[in-house]
């Protein structure tokens, strides 16, 4: 264990003086070029306000925690759709991983964010003023789209602690321009004594550059996700408990769009609980800050999950993912 800490700290060394370095070379830190990648994934971690980075243990853990792979025993599929502002913005989730030999997992999802058919509007007479007979019309429509691409990689090294990491290939368009970007996550999961699971993922590792065809160069910066999480049984009702929290740790100077900021450092707040019996799960949690609840339901080798989020100024958010576990003999896990 003290080695690993070891490690740990040289390459959080490692990744500030990386930042530092691409600071200097003129690069332009985007507060918020990567957002769309915090919106979540799976109706079990965001019914439970996103505190899921020490409780991912399905095939959605390659977006919360890539460590968790390596706890799927047979490979799994998720989709998942939402809906948000109204239903202006669509927000879709894809996820397929497999188990590679005894300790090894493989995974790909996708994330695209959306906001389709924004009209471009045009004047008839573009040298004349507005006016009834000089009206704008709609010239044409286009979207404003974002993706990633996560290749993901999970190794157990001991009976108590996984590894994972990230590739993220990250495209964003809008109207005629585009963007390309590449970015690395390295994560673990570690069950230090009992039912305790501390999950860490730090996101960007190397600082994610995104370059525009304008000639842009936007920084996305490391971020750290880190959360705890108890699982424990409830004899006298009888069922399962999970209390979790997460913690996000950013540093591009959120200021008063965080929940707790300190020059360029800021932190958010994630916590759930979940309580689950027989085929039916109920969640609840508060992402930072909005309230979040959800509910599931176990079918054989299908699991669907409900998740809703609450905005006291943008609306409330349904999301909806359903899990496919591929439970076949020649499919499982090799020991």
């Amino acid at each position: 264990m003290r080695f690993f800490t070891l490690r740990f700290f040289s390459l959080f060394f490692c990744i500030s003086f990386v930042s530092h370095s691409a600071h200097a070379g003129g690069f332009k830190t985007a507060k918020y070029a990567g957002e769309f990648l915090n919106l979540g994934a799976g109706g079990r971690g965001l019914g439970m306000g996103g505190a899921y980075s020490a409780l991912a243990r399905d095939v959605s853990a390659g977006y919360w925690n890539p460590a968790g792979l390596v706890n799927i025993e047979y490979p799994q599929l998720m989709l998942m759709h939402a809906q948000q502002f109204a239903g202006v913005v669509k927000y879709d989730f894809g996820s397929f991983a497999v188990p590679f030999g005894p300790h090894r997992s493989l995974g790909l999802s996708l994330i695209r964010l959306g906001v389709d058919d924004i009209p471009e509007t045009k004047l008839e007479n573009p040298d004349a003023k507005l006016g009834p007979t000089n009206r704008p019309y709609i010239a044409r429509t286009f979207s404003d789209a974002e993706y990633a691409l996560f290749l993901s990689y999970a190794v157990r090294r001991s009976g108590n602690l996984s590894l994972g990491g990230n590739i993220k290939i990250l495209h964003k368009s809008l109207g005629d321009h585009s963007a390309w970007g590449l970015g690395f996550d390295i994560a673990a999961l570690y069950n230090p004594v009992g039912n305790l699971n501390i999950g860490v993922n730090l996101q960007d590792v190397t600082s994610t550059v995104l370059a525009w065809d304008t000639g842009r160069r936007e920084l996305i910066v490391p971020a750290i996700k880190a959360g705890l999480s108890y699982p424990l049984a409830v004899p006298m009702i009888g069922g399962y408990m999970s209390p979790a929290m997460d913690f996000e740790m950013r540093f591009e100077g959120r200021d008063f769009a965080a929940q707790l900021a300190a020059g360029p450092l800021s932190l958010d707040s994630h916590f759930g609980w979940e309580y689950q019996r027989d085929a039916v799960a109920f969640r609840f949690g508060s992402d930072v800050g909005e309230f979040a609840a959800g509910a599931g339901i176990s079918l054989p080798k299908l699991q669907i999950d409900y998740a809703f989020l609450s905005h006291s100024d943008l609306g409330d958010t349904h999301r909806i993912s359903a899990r496919l576990t591929i439970e076949e003999s020649k499919y499982r896990r090799s020991r």
